[in-house]
């Protein structure tokens, strides 16, 4: 370079080191003249680079005919620095030119994920999870089972009842996951909101204490939601206890207000995820008097795995399941903490204007014995349903994945229910029990699943099909069986 290129080639490497962002100094040619201290960080040891050496080499082959694109005609765009130590990383670039045969480069890493990214990812990941994860718990649950049966002494069963109730701890903990991740499979039905809420209203005093007193208060006429009844009552259930441990931390006694209403929304109020959709909504009220929560803590009280009570043995899931249930019934959650103290949760489900359903009938008690195709791909779970069900008197007939049991009744097996996994390679649950009834339209459907509402995507109602969660004790799955094959077919 020339005297007059090399001083400016020194002001604008000090003019580098003023910039925050990655910024590197090029020649025509791409090679480096100087970079700063962000451009170092960036590209780290790998990319290590001193003066003379080529730009080209810390982007992949294939981008680098973009890059040299890029040096003539300046301009933004995106490329991925390669790294032998970790995946290649996308950086949003751009090129201008400082000087006749000297450029610019500056690079940015794209913005991180937001936090309703982050909390999507979570969840994918958790509903990922959760299937093989709760195939183990059902191994262990049934093999606890069958050995607990087998032992004469009564301590060895006393040691399988902690291993079972360790495996149940296990299933609780992925619920809570599937709940947060949405992906549970729910059985909502038309519920009359104040007989459901009165009901629990009775359950709580005796978990809450005699400190803490219990104000119920239902709005009249009372309104119905399309709900799980199941998970409704988790969700009650869960703010409850975290009212109770509000007060409790105070080290006083306290109230708590459990009521329902109704809420009309005339407009949303802003866009996102947070955003309440106009509409008209029955809502239910868990209110409490404790110290409140601080406005830190409020702002991250959804958050999977953000506890306050952490030294306690808490796992900061029980709001984000309040949340996944709710949000997965079409309704919304509000958090609210007033100066002066006390807290104030409020569920709003959308209004049904049907008339609520009947409670269901108790299942039947006697067992029927019937021909059953089992089909499970997990080798150990499939020899322990099989067991299960023989022990109760039907006759089993066994299917490793959906071809095999497609080829059973294709060779002429006659069964009276179908119970399959849901997730197994090739042909799923939903795939064989769709053939399966082209076959035999008389046949019933038992599903088994670990974790379902993102793989099912099947009305169960419309279809006429039962399902039951994994991981399922023996007992479980025999009165499931029992009660699908005592319903008539669709």
């Amino acid at each position: 370079m020339s005297r007059r290129e090399q001083d400016f080639a020194a002001g604008a490497a000090a003019m580098l080191a003023a910039m925050p962002e990655a910024a590197v100094l090029l020649d025509a040619q791409a090679r480096v003249i100087a970079l700063n201290p962000s451009a170092r960080a960036l590209l780290g040891p790998a990319l290590h680079s001193a003066p003379g050496d080529a730009a080209t080499a810390w982007f992949p082959p294939a981008e680098q005919e973009r890059f040299h694109a890029a040096l003539r005609e300046g301009g933004q765009f995106r490329l991925s620095l390669v790294d032998p130590l970790v995946a290649p990383r996308p950086v949003e670039a751009f090129l201008r030119s400082m000087a006749p045969g000297m450029l610019l480069l500056r690079m940015t890493p794209p913005a991180p994920p937001s936090r309703e990214e982050r909390l999507a990812l979570l969840g994918r990941m958790a509903g990922g999870i959760a299937h093989d994860f709760n195939n183990m718990l059902a191994i262990i649950l049934g093999a606890s089972a069958a050995a607990a049966q087998a032992a004469e002494a009564p301590a060895r069963a006393r040691e399988f009842a902690v291993l079972d109730a360790a495996a149940e701890r296990g299933a609780g903990l992925v619920r809570q996951l599937l709940a947060f991740a949405r992906q549970q499979v729910l059985a909502p039905r038309a519920l009359a909101l104040n007989p459901r809420v009165a009901a629990m209203a009775e359950l709580l005093p005796r978990l809450l204490g005699r400190d803490i007193r219990l104000e119920v208060v239902l709005e009249e006429p009372g309104r119905t939601v399309l709900a799980d009844p199941s998970q409704l009552d988790q969700v009650i259930l869960n703010l409850a206890v975290n009212a109770r441990d509000a007060i409790r931390a105070s080290g006083r006694g306290g109230v708590i207000r459990l009521s329902t209403g109704r809420r009309v929304v005339l407009r949303s109020g802003g866009e996102g995820p947070g955003a309440i959709p106009p509409g008209r909504y029955a809502s239910i009220g868990v209110e409490d008097d404790g110290p409140g929560i601080p406005p830190d803590v409020l702002a991250r009280i959804f958050e999977p795995f953000f506890s306050t009570k952490i030294d306690q043995g808490g796992t900061g899931l029980g709001l984000a399941t309040v949340q996944g249930i709710v949000a997965q019934s079409g309704g919304h959650v509000l958090a609210e903490s007033p100066p002066g103290g006390g807290s104030r949760f409020t569920i709003l489900l959308p209004r049904h204007e049907g008339e609520a359903e009947p409670e269901a009938p108790p299942p039947p008690s006697e067992t029927r014995p019937a021909t059953i195709l089992l089909a499970e791909d997990e080798p150990a779970l499939l020899r322990l349903c099989a067991q299960a069900l023989e022990q109760a008197g039907h006759t089993v007939l066994q299917a490793g994945d959906g071809y095999a049991a497609t080829e059973a009744l294709e060779e002429g097996a006659t069964p009276d229910l179908l119970v399959t996994d849901v997730s197994m390679p090739g042909m799923d649950g939903v795939a064989l029990a769709r053939a399966a009834r082209a076959a035999r339209p008389e046949l019933k459907v038992l599903l088994l699943s670990g974790y379902a509402a993102a793989t099912l995507k099947v009305d169960l109602a419309a279809e006429g099909w039962h399902f039951l969660a994994k991981p399922c004790a023996a007992d479980a799955l025999r009165a499931a069986v029992t009660s699908a094959l005592a319903k008539p077919s669709r």
